[in-house]
């Protein structure tokens, strides 16, 4: 099966469509990725994700999955002989899963709209995202990653943590997640990036950030 073929579309920069691309590598599926640019869409991603028009969308033989963690989840069931991303036990799976929910939908929201935003909003949604982050820090507590002692699910899921909010923070001017902050969840992002098909699968911090710039029109304003 993980011969047949195998399409990704996506954005280089995205940390959604990341994620995707490393658990593929750690499973060792051989894909073909397609770059997209969000500002034109291709035929193929409109025609492939016709509800929501967005990246990720991974093909595989000829029918589309899209949303990362729901693609996340298909990857870890279609090829299951290499690299188990989510835990064997079905209550340790349906708590990774609640997690990577909180994830994109508390800490990835409430940190990109403090980033985006000024003054007394700015303040009131920072303090939202450190408790977020404070929050997914108390599930690290004893444990090198999420999923225990290698990269999992979950990990995969957080990878905006580990490296886009540094990025974001940069260019916005804004502290979100610090070491003296958050030390155990700082040290987990060390590991986490260190780890070489993670590490190999980043985009340039250089490059990034000038799109971000340009995309988003980001300032570095007060923090």
């Amino acid at each position: 099966m993980a011969n047949e073929e195998v399409k990704l579309y996506g954005a280089w920069g995205s940390p959604f469509s990341r994620r995707v691309e490393i658990a593929l590598k750690l499973k060792g599926v051989p894909y073909q990725f397609f770059d997209e640019d969000m500002a034109n869409k291709s035929p193929d991603l409109l025609k492939y994700n016709p509800v929501h028009k967005k990246v990720p969308v991974l093909v595989h033989r000829g029918k589309p999955i899209a949303e990362s963690l729901v693609i996340l989840e298909y990857i870890d069931e279609t090829w299951k002989s290499a690299y188990p991303l989510l835990p064997e036990d079905p209550y340790d799976r349906a708590v990774a899963r609640f997690w990577s929910r909180f994830l994109d939908e508390q800490c990835f929201l409430a940190s990109w709209k403090a980033a985006r935003s000024e003054g007394e909003e700015r303040a009131k949604l920072k303090e939202e995202a450190h408790g977020h982050l404070k929050t997914l820090e108390e599930q690290l507590k004893g444990k090198k990653f999420f999923g225990g002692d290698s990269v999992g699910f979950l990990d995969i899921s957080a990878n905006f943590v580990a490296y886009w909010i540094l990025i974001i923070q940069e260019v916005a001017g804004v502290n979100l997640f610090t070491e003296d902050k958050f030390p155990t969840l700082w040290k987990w992002a060390e590991e986490f990036r260190c780890c070489p098909i993670i590490k190999d699968n980043l985009p340039k911090k250089e490059r990034l950030s000038a799109y971000l710039k340009a995309r988003f029109g980001f300032q570095n304003a007060s923090k």
